[in-house]
């Protein structure tokens, strides 16, 4: 088991509860390492460990079939993986597919909820995670069917890029048709209209955020709507102890 880092930890959700509650569930918690194209969880398969990200980033797939997935939702450092837990389900109605390698921290199912029964601080917040999920899936059904595809990329490279902590991301043509459930040509227009307005640069694969202004601009408005409602529900709302 690696040892947990010295600093301050940059999971927000572990981050806001009272330091009491913190210290308990981090000498539980075990420090790892994800990798780009890790599989955490299968589409209706057991969760064996809830993951909380602190720079790394997972994208939740909806699978239909090997041609038919859609990204329903990316949990970095803001979030945590397994919810099902919480609400006492070990099965995972989604492919958990890591995208950006870097360190995490995981905890066993079964201690997980263990510490969930103990620590009302820890199921208040949580359920209020829970609410701002829901709220985001829900927008994301109405953000795909109504919104243009130039205004989609442009909020998912933002999501992606906060997620990331970088300007820089490696994203293929493909992978992106796959995570909006769109052709791959839609992706190429849509990628070099925003090129066009210098609000990207995109080569082979590397994209770089160059106007991260214009680029919120450009994207639908599901993008500040979903920022708000985690700071209303979550960073405003939540416990605000900190040891």
């Amino acid at each position: 088991m690696k040892p947990l880092p010295n600093s301050r930890m940059t999971n927000h959700i572990i981050d806001r509860l009272p330091y009491p509650d913190r210290a308990i569930f981090l000498a539980e918690c075990e420090a790892i390492d994800l990798d780009f194209g890790d599989t955490l969880t299968e589409h209706n398969g057991k969760i064996l460990h809830a993951h909380f990200p602190i720079d790394s980033f997972v994208s939740q797939i909806t699978y239909l079939s090997k041609r038919e997935q859609l990204e329903v939702a990316m949990v970095g450092s803001e979030g945590m993986l397994g919810l099902p837990l919480i609400l006492g389900i070990d099965e995972s109605p989604w492919l958990a597919l890591v995208q950006g390698s870097g360190p995490a921290l995981r905890m066993p199912a079964a201690v997980f909820g263990r510490h969930l029964k103990q620590s009302p601080a820890l199921q208040a917040l949580l359920m209020r995670y829970l609410y701002v999920v829901m709220g985001q899936l829900s927008r994301v059904a109405a953000c795909t069917h109504f919104h243009q595809v130039e205004a989609r990329l442009a909020r998912w490279l933002l999501m992606t890029q906060d997620r990331a902590h970088s300007n820089h991301l490696q994203l293929t043509h493909e992978f992106l048709a796959m995570m909006l459930g769109v052709r791959r040509a839609g992706i190429t227009l849509s990628a070099m209209a925003l090129q066009e307005r210098r609000l990207i640069s995109y080569h082979r694969g590397d994209i770089t955020v160059l106007d991260r202004a214009g680029l919120i601009e450009a994207s639908c408005d599901c993008y500040v709507s979903d920022r708000s409602l985690y700071r209303r529900v979550i960073t405003e709302e939540g416990v605000t102890e900190i040891g």
